[in-house]
């Protein structure tokens, strides 16, 4: 039993110092050598989308007449989405807002009904922007009072944004190997990477063009042209550097 002990007291020694001799290694090991470096990404595309927003006000002092004037321009406008063969499942018209007009009656102190405002929205989804020029234009004449400038989009966003990625990490990775050549030093592999800073998607906005003395009928609807849209990204990088 005293022998079994024993040797229990020395295999417990024996591991002990072998933790200790390990751990003193692992101490005289040096820290990787790193830099830091961030890259900066961009690609240009054109737009292939357009989200109009068409909107139609009514001010009647009845109820029934407010709304009667702003169900027939909405009527217009769905009418000029068909003309223009735009796809039903890309043209929603459900937004509606309805309320009561007061003016405050200071001799009798008390609110005296105007009448009644009625807002409906038809939201176009376009996709094909060849009919964006036609479409603003032609809504303002079927009776839309509030139309704002056309938001633009890609259908192929997510793919140029990971491009724009890419690119960035290529431009950091550049920058990182700048560095250890001027420091007399070799690049080694990437120790981390990261998004530096979300750049969050922004939407283009299109306005009217101008046209002087367009003499044709349709030359308004030709004046609406689309620029590059651009995408950008930007990421985090560490890299090891290697002595030559």
């Amino acid at each position: 039993m005293g022998w079994t002990n024993r040797a229990r007291r020395a295999l417990g020694a024996f591991l002990a110092t072998g933790l200790l001799m390990t751990g003193a290694v692992h101490a005289a090991e040096p820290m990787p050598r790193l830099v830091s470096v961030t890259g900066e990404g961009e690609v240009k595309a054109q737009p292939d989308l357009a989200y109009v927003t068409l909107g139609v006000e009514a001010r009647k002092p009845t109820l029934a007449a407010a709304r009667a004037e702003a169900n027939a321009a909405v009527d217009r406008l769905l009418a000029l989405t068909r003309e223009l063969k735009i796809d039903p499942k890309y043209v929603d018209s459900t937004q509606l807002q309805v309320r009561p007009e007061y003016n405050w009656n200071e001799k009798e102190s008390k609110q005296v009904l105007l009448g009644y405002f009625v807002s409906r929205q038809v939201e176009v989804e376009l996709r094909d922007l060849e009919r964006l020029g036609p479409l603003l234009e032609r809504a303002v004449s079927a009776g839309a009072n509030q139309v704002g400038g056309a938001r633009l989009d890609s259908s192929r966003r997510k793919e140029l944004e990971r491009e724009a990625l890419a690119r960035a990490v290529e431009d950091a990775r550049l920058d990182a190997d700048a560095l250890a050549r001027a420091a007399g030093v070799r690049l080694g592999p990437v120790q981390s990477l990261g998004v530096a800073g979300a750049i969050p998607f922004q939407p283009k906005f299109m306005e009217r063009g101008m046209v002087a003395a367009a003499p044709m009928a349709d030359a308004a609807e030709q004046s609406y042209t689309a620029a590059e849209m651009k995408f950008t990204a930007s990421v985090s990088a560490q890299y090891e550097l290697l002595l030559p």
